[in-house]
């Protein structure tokens, strides 16, 4: 598997395997700017509230873009996300992830809701 390859996967079990999932591969401070409250989270914080990270029942990835340089990759992409309490959710998104140690760690996570 290509560096791409395996941050696609990534970012898919992000909205997939909830939570705990979610801060195993998130660096210990990163920025989360999410809609509904609209607000931005860092840290410590990003696991107190109930909206990061849920498990989501299936997404789609469309409108993919990747850009790696050395040890840092910007995915940007449009997710359709369902879950059983929610309508569709469709937004654009963006996470920047960073090497460490041969790991891929999220630093930042964006959401933009598309109406």
């Amino acid at each position: 598997m290509t560096d791409e390859d395996d941050l696609w996967n990534l970012e898919e079990r992000f909205w997939t395997e909830g939570a705990d999932s979610a801060r195993h591969m998130t660096a210990k401070d990163a920025v989360f700017v999410l809609p509904y409250p609209s607000r931005i989270l860092r840290g410590d914080a990003l696991w107190r509230e109930s909206g990061v990270a849920q498990r989501w029942r299936s997404v789609v990835m469309t409108e993919r873009y990747f850009k790696q340089e050395k040890g840092v990759a910007v995915l940007a992409y449009r997710i359709s996300a369902e879950r059983s309490d929610v309508a569709l959710y469709e937004a654009l998104c963006t996470s920047s992830y960073l090497q460490d140690d041969g790991m891929w760690l999220r630093i930042v996570h964006q959401q933009t809701p598309v109406p």
